[in-house]
């Protein structure tokens, strides 16, 4: 899958995080989402170590990116700002925020509303803030998309990142990566892409 059509800097951003906006166009062209460890790296190729324990090998594109995710808080969600959150359903068109990835200024990407697998259950909502109120339950956006709105409440405590560029190194052994990686009829993984968390922790989509 292309990641998460700028210039530069955004565009290898863009490359670096197309996993956490994109749906699959098809069940047959789903991506294979992959969260762990970085075990081994190599300019082609990515070994990680998957949360049920898993070892997997990653073939790496020869344009292959690094994006981070830094936390923020919630003060870092304007109105105007692209974010992407997975969700609970609620109610019809609330959805209960799980974790919220802020893109940078002017980069868009995934926008809609789709199934996660954060999980079960979940929804990837991305799209542009609208109001944002700060509550009793948290704060509560209203995220616009081009087929929609929906209403997200971010409880305290949730998961709150800004994604950014990062130099390949970043994806050393130990870190907490993000993969999403398409598959050859053999079987074979690739990927242009590598989110790894800051300072440890594990990117939250």
């Amino acid at each position: 899958m292309t990641l998460f059509r700028s210039a530069a800097p955004a565009a290898a951003l863009l490359l670096a995080t197309s996993a956490a906006a994109q749906p699959p166009a098809t069940p047959a062209m789903a991506p294979k989402i992959l969260r762990g460890e970085v075990v081994v790296v190599t300019p082609d190729k990515l070994t990680l170590k998957t949360l049920d324990g898993k070892v997997v090998e990653v073939v790496l594109a020869k344009t292959w990116t690094v994006s981070r995710t830094r936390a923020v808080t919630a003060a870092e969600i304007l109105p105007g700002s692209f974010i992407g959150t997975t969700n609970m359903p609620e109610s019809a068109g609330v959805g209960r925020s799980l974790e919220v990835h802020v893109f940078p200024p002017g980069v868009k990407m995934g926008e809609g509303h789709y199934g996660w697998d954060l999980k079960p259950g979940s929804m990837m909502t991305n799209g542009t803030v609208g109001k944002v109120v700060a509550g009793a339950k948290g704060r509560e956006l209203d995220v616009a998309y081009s087929t929609g709105t929906r209403h997200i409440i971010v409880p305290p405590g949730t998961p709150i990142v800004q994604i950014t560029p990062a130099d390949r190194s970043a994806a050393q052994p130990g870190a907490k990566a993000f993969v999403v990686a398409g598959a050859t009829p053999q079987g074979v993984l690739i990927s242009n892409s590598v989110v790894v968390g800051e300072n440890g922790v594990a990117p939250p989509m």
